[in-house]
């Protein structure tokens, strides 16, 4: 039974490319920008990093196989390049940043993050109806997703029980959705394109 689903290699390659391309490789290029002092890739990647939080709320989801999960990974994957291009004023201030290895790294780090994002969202579409599945356990074309965050919970909450770590994951999504619900509605209309409050 643990064979029967082909595409079970590619989710977890998806996996550890996230760990990759949106956990490290990001980390790497803020502390680059503090120690270099870059304010504007500083100001994004805080920003990204606000942002892509959802796909680690969808990890806490997954452990505990709430169906939810797959909406959250879906709506995580769609925010994060719109949060890597939205702001204008930021968008300039790096552009006109003088050339340099951050500069070079950044940039090529936000394409290549644009278009593995785009395609994890249309490779996570199919799986859209494991979230309103009432046995979403059961079903190997669903479980899959489960199995490398259940790996991370083995190797960071051994002793945690998964349903505990789904309440954490409905606590932060909660907190992610009025966070997010009082920007599209309130700070948005301030402030529009521009990350920096006037």
């Amino acid at each position: 039974m643990q064979n029967d689903v082909w595409f079970r290699q590619l989710v977890w390659i998806d996996f550890r490319l996230a760990l990759l391309f949106l956990m490290i490789i990001p980390l790497i290029l803020l502390i680059w920008a503090y120690v270099q002092q870059v304010e504007g890739i500083q100001k994004l990647l805080t920003i990204y990093w606000r942002v892509s939080s959802l796909l680690a709320i969808t990890v806490y989801l997954m452990i505990a196989q709430y169906p939810v999960s797959f909406i959250s990974g879906l709506i995580g994957q769609i925010l994060i390049p719109i949060s890597l291009w939205f702001w204008v004023d930021l968008n300039d201030e790096i552009e006109y940043q003088p050339s340099g290895a951050l500069k070079l790294f950044f940039t090529s780090w936000r394409w290549a993050v644009t278009v593995y994002s785009i395609l994890g969202a249309i490779a996570l579409i199919p799986f859209v109806g494991c979230a309103f599945s009432s046995n979403v356990g059961q079903n190997p074309g669903c479980r899959v997703w489960f199995e490398a965050p259940l790996v991370y919970k083995d190797y960071f909450h051994h002793n945690s029980r998964p349903a505990f770590l789904g309440f954490l994951g409905i606590v932060g999504l909660i907190v992610y959705v009025l966070y997010l619900t009082y920007f599209v509605l309130v700070k948005l209309g301030k402030q529009g394109r521009t990350a920096t409050p006037q």
